[in-house]
C-alpha cells in the first residue's frame, strides 16, 4: 500500500512542477522535475562550503556586517564581501540542499534544508563549519504525515513531446547586546530577543538561540493557511498572509501572543513597519488570483485594533523597505519606485523616482547601499538621494 501511495505522489509531483530551464536542441529540453526521496537520502546530500560560483537564480537576500548573502532557491547561499558595494567580491558558495531562507546572529548562520534547520559557524568565511542540525521542524515539506519523504528538484533531459502539454505556475514561499543581520520584507526567518522565528505555510516556529551555536526547537503555533512573511519590530511580530496581517506580541519572547489580525481580500502580502504604521503590499500573482495591486498604510498605534489609513494603487507590488521618510517599493516586472512618506495619506502623490527597467522582487535599505533582488540578479544603488538612485553594481544571474 505504501509503495502505491508513494508512486502516486511521485506522479502528482512530477506532473505538477515540470518547468523549463533552458533549451538544448530542437528535440530536447533540460527541465526541473520533482522527485521524492527519503529523509535518510536527503540528509546524505552534500552540505558545506564550495568555491564561488554565479547563481542561476536569485532568491532571498541578507546583509550581515560587510557581507551580502544571496540565496539560490533549493541550492544554497552565495557569499559576497560587500565592503565596497561598487565592486562586491564573490567569496564562496555554501551548498545547502532545499535552502530558501536564512538569518544570522553572532557569526552563526541559520538556514533551512528541506525539513531541517542547520546552523553554521561563519566566524571564518574561508572555513565555514556546520555545527548543528535540528531535524523535522519544517513539516510543510513532508509529502504526507505518514510517509517521511521530501520533494527535491532535479535537472533532467527530456524530449519536448514528453511535457509540451503540461502547464503549471509555481511560487515559493534585532536584538540588544547581539550582532544580527538584516533580511528583506519577503523573509520567512527573523530574529528577536533570544529567539529565531520562522514561518511555514500555516505556522510559526520558535527556536531558542540564547546560545547562538545551539539552536533548540521550542514549539510551533498554528496560524491558519496562507502564511507568507514575517517582520519584527520592537517587541512585536508582524506576519503577512494572503488574507491579512497577524500582529503578535513577543514581550514574552518564548510565548508570542496574538493581538489582532488586519484582514484584506485574498492577495499576496509582505509587510514592513515603522513607528505606528505598517506598510502592506497586495498584488496579483501565481497563487493570489486577484486583480488588486496596491499599497496599504495601516495605523497600528493600538496593535489590538489595526485600522486602514490609506490605499494607493500600484502595478504589481512585491517587497518593500522603509527608512526615515522614504519607502522603496518593488514593482516586479515594472521596476522599483521610491516615495516620500512623510505624509502617510498622500504617498501615492509623492513618488520620487521610478526605475522601470529593473525587475525587482525584494529590497533592503542597508547601511551602505540599497540592495534590490530580482529575476535577473542583485543590484546595489547609492540612495543618499532617494529621488536620484545611482547604480553602484549588479550581480547578474547566469540566466541573464
Amino acid at each position: 500500500m505504501k509503495k502505491y501511495l508513494l508512486n502516486g505522489l511521485l506522479l502528482i509531483f512530477a506532473m505538477a512542477v515540470l518547468t523549463q530551464c533552458k533549451k538544448n536542441t530542437d528535440e530536447f529540453e533540460v527541465i526541473q522535475i520533482a522527485k521524492a526521496i527519503s529523509l535518510q537520502e536527503m540528509r546524505a546530500l552534500p552540505v558545506g562550503i564550495k568555491s564561488p560560483v554565479k547563481a542561476k537564480k536569485t532568491g532571498k537576500i541578507y546583509v550581515y556586517n560587510d557581507y551580502l548573502f544571496i540565496n539560490e532557491p533549493n541550492k544554497g547561499i552565495h557569499i559576497y564581501n560587500n565592503v565596497n558595494p561598487n565592486a562586491p567580491v564573490n567569496l564562496a558558495f555554501l551548498q545547502i540542499p532545499g535552502n530558501v531562507d536564512l538569518a544570522i546572529r553572532d557569526n552563526i548562520l541559520y538556514a533551512d534544508s528541506y525539513v531541517d534547520l542547520l546552523a553554521f559557524d561563519i566566524s571564518s568565511m574561508n572555513n565555514i563549519k556546520q555545527i548543528k542540525r535540528v531535524n523535522d521542524v519544517f513539516k510543510q515539506f513532508f509529502t504526507t504525515s505518514v510517509l517521511k519523504y521530501v520533494v527535491i528538484y532535479k535537472d533532467t533531459v527530456v524530449r519536448k513531446e514528453t511535457y509540451k502539454n503540461i502547464s503549471f505556475d509555481a511560487s515559493y514561499s534585532s536584538s540588544t547586546g547581539s550582532s544580527s543581520g538584516q533580511g528583506g520584507s519577503m523573509a520567512r526567518f527573523t530574529l528577536l530577543s533570544d529567539y529565531l522565528y520562522t514561518v511555514g505555510q500555516s505556522d510559526l516556529s520558535l527556536f531558542d538561540i540564547k546560545t547562538a551555536s545551539n539552536p533548540t526547537f521550542v514549539k510551533t503555533i498554528n496560524l491558519g493557511w496562507g502564511v507568507e512573511t514575517i517582520f519584527p519590530y520592537e517587541n512585536k511580530l508582524f506576519i503577512g498572509t494572503n488574507t491579512g496581517m497577524h500582529i503578535f506580541s513577543a514581550a514574552d519572547a518564548a510565548n508570542p501572543v496574538k493581538l489582532s489580525t488586519y484582514s484584506h481580500i485574498f492577495a499576496c502580502d509582505p509587510v514592513v513597519v515603522q513607528g505606528k504604521y505598517a506598510f502592506v503590499t497586495l498584488r496579483t500573482g501565481n497563487f493570489c488570483r486577484q486583480t488588486v495591486n496596491q499599497l496599504e498604510v495601516v495605523d497600528i498605534e493600538d496593535p489590538t485594533k489595526p485600522k486602514q489609513l490609506a490605499v494607493f494603487q500600484m502595478q504589481n507590488p512585491h517587497g518593500l523597505s522603509v527608512i526615515n521618510n522614504n519607502l522603496f517599493l518593488c514593482e516586479g516586472p515594472f521596476g522599483i519606485k521610491s516615495f516620500n512618506i512623510e505624509n502617510k495619506s498622500a504617498i501615492g502623490n509623492n513618488m520620487l523616482q521610478h526605475l522601470s527597467q529593473i525587475k525587482s522582487y525584494d529590497v533592503i535599505a542597508g547601511p551602505k547601499s540599497l540592495i534590490v533582488t530580482g529575476e535577473d540578479g542583485v543590484y546595489q544603488f547609492n540612495y543618499n538621494n532617494p529621488a536620484n538612485l545611482s547604480q553602484m553594481s549588479v550581480i547578474k544571474a547566469l540566466t541573464y
